[in-house]
């Protein structure tokens, strides 16, 4: 198995810097052989979402400079993932090396499911995990099959999860809807950002959450935040971290 290059997303780096060591820790305990390029920096995702797209090609272009050198990227993020898979082609179309980082840069979840085919996590998480489907992860990644498509249902972060001896997932009512957080759209719509985030605590508090997990940190970030408000009894976790075992 080739030496993976490990993208670690600037959110994570500076506010939850765990998640990135789980991420390593995870890879590595799979038997991948993985390098933390020290050079790296922010995708460049939310100046795009902002539209100043001056300001974000000079860092995709710092991207494809530094993990052009890997056969595959691996990245504990969504979002992240989809702006090198579907929204740098504007930035690097035709750029040597840009086709095949692109094809080559996975979610974490998605690495392990589908490239390193991790079937049984081989360690102990006993708790009632709600599952936060992140929308970049299932709607431009496709992580899961989701409800609004018709075809075989699939769902390759649960699928991990349930791997895990004594886990006990439990499905919100609304398994794929929104938390309202988008990145820039918290900050320009908070009023609305705020409604959905709770809308989607509750869901996951009637459906019996302990646990609260999802595959995008900024998702947790924002709903961590409400929680801590509104005096909510919830842990958050990285998938990333839950699938290391209990802790």
């Amino acid at each position: 198995m080739p030496t993976v290059g490990l993208f670690v997303p600037c959110y994570v780096d500076q506010l939850h810097p765990r998640v990135g060591v789980a991420a390593l820790r995870l890879l590595e305990r799979h038997g991948v052989k993985v390098e933390f390029p020290p050079e790296q920096t922010c995708c460049g995702q939310p100046m795009a979402n902002s539209g100043c797209l001056a300001d974000a090609a000079p860092l995709a272009e710092r991207f494809l400079r530094i993990f052009s050198r890997y056969e595959q990227v691996v990245a504990p993020s969504g979002s992240c993932v989809s702006m090198v898979r579907h929204h740098y082609d504007g930035f690097l179309a035709g750029r040597p090396g840009f086709d095949r980082l692109k094809e080559n840069t996975f979610e974490l979840c998605e690495y392990l499911h589908d490239v390193v085919g991790v079937r049984e996590a081989g360690v102990r998480f006993p708790h009632v995990v709600g599952l936060h489907r992140a929308c970049h992860g299932l709607r431009e990644l496709r992580l899961g099959s989701g409800t609004e498509r018709r075809v075989p249902p699939f769902d390759k972060v649960k699928a991990l999860l349930d791997s895990l001896d004594g886990i006990r997932v439990v499905e919100p009512s609304r398994p794929d809807e929104c938390c309202g957080f988008g990145g820039t759209f918290a900050v320009n719509e908070e009023a609305v950002s705020c409604m959905m985030g709770k809308d989607k605590l509750a869901d996951l508090a009637q459906a019996g959450a302990e646990v609260v997990a999802s595959a995008d940190v900024s998702c947790l970030m924002h709903l961590d935040g409400l929680a801590r408000r509104a005096g909510a009894k919830f842990r958050f976790m990285h998938v990333a971290e839950v699938l290391l075992g209990e802790q």
